[in-house]
């Protein structure tokens, strides 16, 4: 019997053969690799955006050739290239890995919640502020 369970926060079922829920009608499972997604998600920002390859690798610092086997998940990026392209779009490197997660999540067949279940909140007491200290925000802008 399919049931669902819910493990911090990620929702999974059992009882299920998970090949057969996640690709009802494939014969042949597509296995999903990083480089993969983040290049999926950095094209269509980039194209959302109606941007070039040539504009935003330049902003990047980063060859063309090189953005565009990023792009196809040709190449792995490293985390330095990963912000920089990110800066060039003008979107945050969370808002990427994000996205990306929630593409992975999408094909593994697991849903994410939004928010931070409840359990895992109260695991950890540390008080995040809704606003940035004046004296920490200072000193972040006098390193930019």
């Amino acid at each position: 019997m399919k049931q669902s369970t819910q493990v911090n926060g990620i929702v999974r079922w059992t009882g299920v053969d998970q090949d057969t829920v996640r690709h009802a009608g494939s014969k042949e499972r597509k296995m999903v690799t990083l480089r993969q997604e983040i290049g999926e998600v950095l094209r269509q920002i980039r194209q959302r955006q109606g941007r070039t390859l040539r504009e935003v690798s330049h902003l990047a610092r980063v060859s063309l050739g090189y953005l565009s086997e990023v792009e196809r998940g040709q190449k792995e990026a490293s985390s330095e290239l990963l912000a920089s392209i990110a800066q060039a779009l003008d979107v945050p490197l969370s808002v990427v890995l994000r996205l990306v997660s929630d593409r992975i999540a999408a094909a593994e067949g697991v849903l994410v919640p939004d928010t931070i279940p409840s359990e895992l909140a109260a695991a950890y007491t540390t008080v995040i502020p809704d606003e940035v200290p004046d004296d920490l925000a200072a000193d972040l802008a006098t390193r930019s």
